[in-house]
């Protein structure tokens, strides 16, 4: 098929609807123009429970192949699990999946050895290029005389290991934890990864279904946790963990069902790395996470380091400081002994760890971690993004208090509150958060600019 690229590729990866936007002819040309770009010898392909995911990643390994690359094939895996092959086996890698985008959509994310991003500036746009030359009838360069070979390997056990590896928890106290897995990869990654621990394992819809007849695989929307809150507090469960689809982000349920913020889990994963590392080391955090995180840091001897918000962003700034850890207000949690990738299960196993090696309940062992008040992301239609960004900025700068950068979209900063406003870089939105030091000023404060954003 002749695709249209444009809406096909995206800043970090390729996502979109199967059959309409791309298919599997398109998919071996992806396959292809990945070794080209890569100049591989040989790759590692995995992919997610879609119904459309085998056949695609199929194609891809079979047109790696035809350029001459050795291609295994690890199957049904999670995002993070394919890092792990990457890491492990030092191959660039292709995962096929749509994270949480409903059924008809899918994809995939590149890395090159290692679990390096590929990005539109990392190789993502040579890929496109060729993909869309290819895919007009530009011919390909001539096929080497023996074209690779496909073989098939199990990683999910030495995934496992590795990352039980990472993380104490022998000593632990017996766990009541609820994971809802959103019928995506975290059913097919939890059950091999908490076997032998101390854990009661109450699983909410583990049946791998890419059609998500149960809810999206998005914990991050309110909507998508109600099940899982409910039932933590129906089971009397010490807490509640959620995946998204292909199982890379996680989210945090205490014992009362109350939503834990990926801040809190971002200062308390990096208070434990940090004790890890010897109390120092460099932690990175996206700059609308909450101001807990860059003082939970220092508090433990480490070094904070504020970036744009994005996968990209982090890994970069992760291998540029030689960063111990990194977290985003998302759920995206990276780790320098996971390749700098991201990966919810590390996380996940954090919290049970430092959860296990007490006797406070969740709620209370967060506390510490969750000082201010945030508003979440708030999104608004705007039909000029830039000239509303610009209002906005106009009503605060009179403020002698108030100091202004422009790192990701406009941030204001006070003694008692700050904001952050970002433009969608794919819709007509602006992604607005606030965070102060009590409830009221928070409120104050996200209702004026709302009012400047939405008159």
């Amino acid at each position: 098929m002749v695709a249209d690229l444009s809406q096909l590729v995206k800043a970090y990866d390729v996502r979109g609807v199967v059959p309409d936007q791309w298919d599997e002819s398109l998919a071996e040309l992806f396959g292809a123009a990945f070794v080209q770009v890569t100049e591989a010898d040989a790759i590692v392909v995995g992919h997610d429970m879609r119904p459309t995911s085998p056949a695609l990643s199929g194609a891809f390994a079979r047109g790696a192949a035809a350029r001459g690359a050795d291609v295994t094939l690890i199957g049904l895996c999670s995002t993070d699990q394919l890092y792990y092959a990457s890491g492990a086996l030092d191959l660039p890698g292709a995962m096929f999946t749509a994270s949480h985008n409903p059924a008809q959509y899918n994809g995939i994310k590149m890395c090159r050895g290692g679990a390096a991003p590929v990005g539109q500036d990392t190789g993502l746009r040579e890929i496109r290029t060729l993909v869309e030359q290819w895919s007009e009838g530009a011919p390909q360069p001539p096929a080497p005389a023996t074209p690779g070979t496909i073989t098939e390997r199990d990683t999910l056990t030495d995934y496992a290991a590795h990352l039980l590896g990472l993380v104490d928890l022998k000593a632990i106290r017996p766990l009541k934890v609820v994971v809802d897995a959103g019928n995506g990869m975290g059913g097919h990654t939890v059950p091999t990864v908490f076997a032998g621990l101390p854990l009661d394992l109450v699983p909410l819809y583990f049946e791998l279904d890419g059609t998500f007849p149960n809810h999206e695989a998005n914990p991050l929307d309110p909507k998508n946790i109600v099940d899982l809150q409910a039932r933590v507090v129906a089971e009397g469960a010490d807490l509640g963990l959620a995946f998204d689809g292909d199982a890379d982000r996680c989210f945090v349920v205490d014992e009362r069902g109350e939503g834990v913020s990926p801040s809190a889990i971002t200062a308390l994963v990096a208070a434990r790395e940090l004790a890890r590392n010897g109390g120092e080391g460099i932690v990175i955090h996206n700059l609308i996470t909450s101001w807990s995180v860059p003082e939970v840091v220092r508090e433990n001897g480490g070094t904070a380091v504020r970036t744009r918000v994005g996968h990209s962003f982090i890994k970069t700034e992760m291998a540029k400081h030689g960063a111990i850890f990194g977290g985003e207000h998302s759920a995206h949690y990276y780790f320098r002994d996971f390749w700098n990738a991201d990966t919810g299960m590390l996380a996940a196993l954090h919290v049970l760890a430092a959860l296990g090696g007490r006797t406070t309940p969740l709620s209370e062992l967060v506390a510490q971690y969750d000082r201010y008040a945030g508003s979440g992301e708030i999104n608004s239609t705007v039909t000029d993004q830039s000239a509303s960004v610009a209002e906005v900025k106009a009503a605060y700068a009179t403020r002698d208090d108030a100091t202004f950068d422009e790192l990701d979209g406009l941030t204001v900063t006070t003694p008692d509150w700050w904001f952050n406003l970002r433009a969608s870089n794919t819709e007509p939105l602006l992604r607005l958060n606030v965070e102060a030091r009590d409830r009221r000023t928070m409120e104050t404060v996200r209702d004026e600019v709302l009012a400047l954003i939405r008159h």
